[in-house]
């Protein structure tokens, strides 16, 4: 995997650059601030915040940003079978929410290569830009699936991802968080995730405490604390719902 360049630029004054993709670069663009306008080959199109632009090998890219017109992004121009892998089918446009993970995987990889050559991690950037491009893509796939859910409901999955492990945790906090009632809640997530909002919870507790239960040596009253579940006997009772043996049994197989 190799980079070519990485950094952040800002224009609020008249902007033009242009270039073509050298044979097996790709050039990622996110605009994170106002908007441009771009062209990929024939077409033409306006850049807004959270439009994320993969320029493929070979493809003709311009970017133009008017007087005054204000624009900020990101970009990174690298190559790499494992990159042409996961994106040589990847849509040029895509609309992505601007997650701070992805943010802070660009900023970090943007210090890395400002460092000079000789005190430049190649380790430590190869797994940046391993985990700035996962994280791009999974963007782009959350993206797609919010399509068909409203973005609210989306926005509780993200809060209980977050927060279903923390003690005293509850719907109202969900509904508190989104500005809803809780009857409109449980009705919105029953009907675009099919399943409650208590249910979504416990797998993410449950998901949490077998990863625990395999890298830790902690007691499962412990992790049942830990967890989010409160007592040992709630956490069996909806572990062996889940997996038809006790979490004692379960550990003890792995």
């Amino acid at each position: 995997m190799n980079i070519d360049f990485c950094g952040y630029s800002y224009h609020n004054y008249r902007y033009h650059t242009s270039h073509q993709s050298r044979y097996t670069s790709y050039l990622f663009r996110l605009q994170t601030e106002g908007r441009s306008q771009v062209k990929v080959n024939d077409a033409t199109l306006v850049a807004e915040k959270g439009d994320l632009l993969i320029i493929k090998p070979g493809e003709n890219y311009e970017l133009y940003v008017e007087e005054g017109q204000q624009s900020g992004d990101f970009h990174l121009y690298c190559e790499g079978e494992w990159i042409d892998v996961r994106f040589k089918d990847a849509p040029t446009f895509a609309k992505i929410t601007l997650d701070e993970a992805v943010l802070d995987f660009w900023h970090h990889l943007i210090i890395e290569e400002r460092r000079p050559k000789k005190e430049r991690n190649s380790e430590l950037t190869y797994y940046l830009v391993s985990a700035l491009c996962v994280s791009l893509q999974r963007a782009m796939d959350k993206r797609s699936h919010e399509i068909y859910r409203p973005y609210v409901v989306t926005k509780m999955m993200r809060f209980i991802e977050e927060n279903a492990t923390k003690q005293g945790f509850k719907v109202e906090d969900i509904a508190n968080h989104c500005n809803l009632s809780v009857s409109r809640c449980v009705h919105l997530f029953k009907e675009h995730v099919n399943q409650t909002l208590i249910e979504y919870a416990q797998s993410i507790r449950v998901s949490a405490a077998i990863n625990q239960m395999k890298y830790t040596t902690m007691t499962l009253e412990n992790i049942a604390q830990n967890c989010g579940f409160g007592s040992y006997s709630y956490f069996h009772r909806v572990f062996k719902k889940n997996y038809d043996i006790s979490p004692r049994t379960y550990r003890e197989k792995m």
